[in-house]
Order: structure tokens, then C-alpha cells, then sequence
């Protein structure tokens, strides 16, 4: 009641401004890991079935142009978090290692500071891998602060870091605890282990019952569940009662698990009577990782490139929003947008004032989302960064990629990743965590030039043929890297 009387203020407070005025909807945001543009049936998946993600297609927005932050998870994860491009925080490329700090300043307005501010519980269940904790080596075992709980979420259950975490790590937390730790015991130790590393074959199927578990618990009152899933990274450990079931392998199993894990949700849903009022957001954090038992099918659909690239198959990812009632039923939208803007656009749906050091990245598209007139297109311009730190622009249909690569680890004369330092520089004199730089690129003056109206699949470079379109276009890059 508590919660809802706040809201109730709320209302009172902006009148107008709230895009609901009966009952606050319910959010979801389901993010998937690695899940690639062509890996659901409504993106033309057939060598598996998606029933569920592609009832959200029938009865939700379908994007066609629709872009993660980077091409890598934990980037991802603070750019949705924070509405603001990870590469302006500490961590310049790839992603979090496992004894690195909190990625996300607690005294930054996040997506979930927004939602409670709205008098909602907030909840995270999934894999969170974005740090725990102010130092290097947060001890997982000894309750670490800050972590979800300490930017927007009232409760966490989930992976602390990865799926592909080493077996000390492999654990489950709720809030801040190691589930099935004994007092007193190490977290690494084999006696603790033996008692706390989960099934990574039943990982989705538990985070599954948490997430559902949820919705029942706050089904009376307003809710947003951040639920970033382990399905599809690596490794690939779908549950038993999956095989068998695609032509795509191991990888397919994995893909439709996930499918069922949604639907489960979607269920949970509607046998509480909350569908109707409930927005539903599913996407992926970067492009897929190809795997060898796809047998043909096309993980990233048509666009070139991989997971961790800057080419499309990198950063365009599956994007399905579902709103009863307000978010047309079967449409399907070819604006440019990227996953930064859900921050802003929640804010304006909850009718919330966003200050000028938060979002600074995120573009309302709350007009396209319900069906009213704006101005396309709605993004000046998108930025895209891979997994070494190599920046891109879009531009309309015009993309500028900076250097010759393909934006993939760099490598040693060996072969190898080719890792210049593993851990964040801090500052003497304030103690704040300032550069992560895992990679120093080295720039090649080269430019890549793409019209993806003409040329979607990045094979012909017009960088020599139009070199006054790459200086503005370069221009625009440098002053946002700028902002």
C-alpha cells in the first residue's frame, strides 16, 4: 500500500505529464545474453521454434534498426542501466573481469533510481557482471556493498558475474549473500563449492522460478524487473528436456530454452491478471557468437560480422516492445534507435524530470513506441563501439567505422589477444576509478565508409569516393566523444 500511495502522490504532483492515468503499467526488461538478430522466428529463425518471443512480436513493436550500446555484455549492461554510453565511465573496452569494483557511481541516477522514485519495487534477477564492491577483489563471501541493491534495485537474486565465470564463481546471490554459503567459510574453498556452485544445466530454469517468483510476490503493486538472462553465452548448457529439439544443435537448444524461460514470464503474466498493464521489452545485449553446430542457421541474420565487431552483426540485436493498448499490435519499425534510449523513455512514461548528468545518452522514443508524430529521425546520431574500443557513427543510412578493422581483439605477433594491462587505474588524490583500458589500438588514419540503405552488408568502403561526408561525419564523432 505503501508503494502505491506514493505513486498515487505522484500522479498528483505531474497530472498530464504520466502517459497512464488509471494504474501504473508494470515493467519488464528482459536482456538476453549474446541472443543474435536472426535467432528468433518473427526475425526469420527456422531451424527452431520461438513461440513465445514471437507472441511478443505479434502482439508488440518489432525493430529492424535497433542497436546495443557495444558489441560486448558489460557495456551493454551500465548503458542500459544509466542511459549513457559506457565508454564515458572508467571501462574503455571489453568488459569486467571478476575482481573489478562496481562499474556504476551510486550517486548516478540509474533505471531502476527512476523506477522507485515512481514509488515501484524494483527487482534484478539474472546475470548482473557489473562489478561488486568500491576496491580490486571484492570478497564475494563477505556480503559486498555496492552492488544491485545500491543502484536501484530493492532485490537481487542471480550470476554475480558471468556465465562462463570460474567454478568459485559459478554461485547464485540474493541481494548480497552467496546462496548455501556457510558463516565462516571461504566462497573459494572446495567445502564451500561443494555446497554453493550451481548446475549450469538448470541455471535458466532457476533463474526462471526467481523471476516468475517475483511477479508474484509484487502482482498487487507497480513493478520493474531488469531480468538479464544467462541464455545464450557460452557455455552452452541447456537443460536436458531441450535436446533433441532443433536443427540447430546445442546452440539452438540454448536459443529455445530462453524461449521457454520467456514464456514462462509471459505466463506468469497473464494468469495474474497483468498483461494487459504490463510494458514487455525484450533484446539482446550485443550480436551472437557463432557456434559450430548451427548448421546453417544464421545466427546474426544477414549483416556481417560477429559478437565483439564493429560491423552490424556486433550491435544490431532482436528489439521487441509490448504495451497493450498503447504499442500497436504486429507493427514493426525501422527507426534507428538504441537499447541507451529505454532510460529516457521511461522517465518520460513515468512523467519524470531527468537532470542534465543523467541519460546523457538516451533519446525519448516513447512518441514512436504509442503512435504519435515526431521528427525522424528520432537520433541525430548513434554511436557503435566493439569490443577493443573501436568507435563507429550512424548517421541516417550512412555509417563511418574509424580504422581499418574489424574492431575485434587486437593480436600479438603469436596469435593471441594482445592485453597491454588487466586492471583500472584509480586516482591518488580523489581514490576514483578513472581508465580501464584493456587494448591500446593503435590508429591507422583509415576510415570505413558504408550506405547501409544500399550497401547493408559492409562490403563496399566510399570512404576514398566521399571524403567530405567522413570529415563531418568524423567531426560529429569527435564532438560527442567531446560531450
Amino acid at each position: 500500500m505503501k508503494k502505491i500511495s506514493l505513486w498515487l502522490a505522484i500522479f498528483t504532483l505531474t497530472g498530464s505529464a504520466l502517459l497512464f492515468a488509471e494504474k501504473a503499467p508494470n515493467v519488464v526488461f528482459i536482456l538476453s545474453d549474446d541472443l543474435g538478430y536472426g535467432d528468433l522466428g518473427a526475425y526469420g529463425a527456422t531451424h527452431f521454434e520461438t513461440p513465445a518471443c514471437d507472441r511478443l512480436a505479434d502482439e508488440g513493436m518489432l525493430f529492424t534498426d535497433a542497436h546495443s550500446p557495444s558489441a560486448v555484455c558489460s557495456p551493454t549492461r551500465y548503458s542500459v542501466l544509466t542511459g549513457r554510453y559506457a565508454w564515458r565511465s572508467w571501462l574503455k573496452n571489453w568488459v569486467l573481469m571478476e575482481n573489478h569494483p562496481l562499474l556504476i557511481d551510486t550517486n548516478r541516477l540509474t533505471m531502476g533510481k527512476l523506477f522507485q522514485q515512481a514509488g515501484y519495487t524494483t527487482g534484478c534477477v539474472g546475470k548482473w557482471h557489473l562489478g561488486w564492491g568500491t576496491e580490486l577483489g571484492a570478497d564475494l563471501g563477505s556480503e559486498p556493498k555496492p552492488g544491485p541493491l545500491e543502484v536501484g534495485f530493492d532485490e537481487f537474486f542471480g550470476v554475480p558475474h558471468s556465465h562462463n565465470s570460474a567454478k568459485a564463481y559459478q554461485v547464485f546471490m540474493r541481494d548480497r549473500r552467496i546462496l548455501d554459503l556457510e558463516p565462516g567459510v571461504n566462497f573459494r574453498s572446495k567445502e564451500a563449492m561443494a555446497k554453493t556452485v550451481r548446475k549450469l544445466e538448470d541455471t535458466a530454469i532457476d533463474l526462471s522460478k526467481e523471476a516468475v517468483a517475483f511477479v508474484e510476490r509484487h502482482k498487487d503493486e507497480p513493478f520493474f524487473l531488469y531480468y538479464p538472462t544467462t541464455n545464450i553465452h557460452f557455455p552452452l548448457t541447456p537443460n536436458s528436456r531441450f535436446v533433441g529439439t532443433t536443427r540447430a544443435g546445442v546452440y539452438g537448444e540454448f536459443v529455445v530454452e530462453f524461449d521457454w524461460a520467456v514464456g514462462q514470464l509471459l505466463d506468469a503474466l497473464d494468469r495474474h491478471g497483468l498483461t494487459e498493464n504490463t510494458i514487455v521489452v525484450l533484446t539482446s545485449d550485443n550480436g551472437a557468437r557463432p557456434h559450430e553446430s548451427l548448421n546453417g542457421h544464421a545466427c546474426n541474420g544477414p549483416w556481417r560480422g560477429t559478437k565483439r565487431m564493429i560491423y552490424e552483426a556486433g550491435h544490431r540485436v532482436p528489439l521487441i516492445v509490448k504495451w497493450p493498448g498503447k504499442v500497436k499490435a504486429g507493427s514493426v519499425s525501422n527507426e534507428t534507435v538504441c537499447l541507451t534510449d529505454f532510460f529516457a523513455t521511461f522517465a518520460s512514461i513515468l512523467g519524470s524530470n531527468v537532470p542534465n548528468d543523467a541519460g546523457e545518452d538516451s533519446v525519448d522514443i516513447s512518441p514512436l513506441l504509442l503512435g504519435k508524430e515526431y521528427q525522424s529521425p528520432l537520433r541525430e546520431a548513434t554511436i557503435h563501439h566493439s569490443v577493443s574500443g573501436q568507435f563507429a557513427i550512424r548517421m541516417g543510412d550512412w555509417k563511418l567505422i574509424e580504422g581499418s578493422g574489424d574492431g575485434d581483439y587486437p593480436r600479438n605477433s603469436e596469435g593471441k589477444m594482445d592485453v597491454k594491462t588487466w586492471q583500472p587505474v584509480k586516482d591518488p588524490s580523489t581514490g576514483e576509478w578513472v581508465k580501464l583500458d584493456y587494448f591500446q589500438l593503435t590508429p591507422d588514419d583509415q576510415h570505413q565508409l558504408y550506405n547501409l540503405s544500399e550497401d547493408p552488408k559492409e562490403m563496399r568502403n566510399l570512404a576514398e569516393e566521399d571524403p567530405g561526408r567522413v570529415q563531418q561525419m568524423l567531426d560529429r564523432l569527435n564532438r560527442i566523444r567531446k560531450q
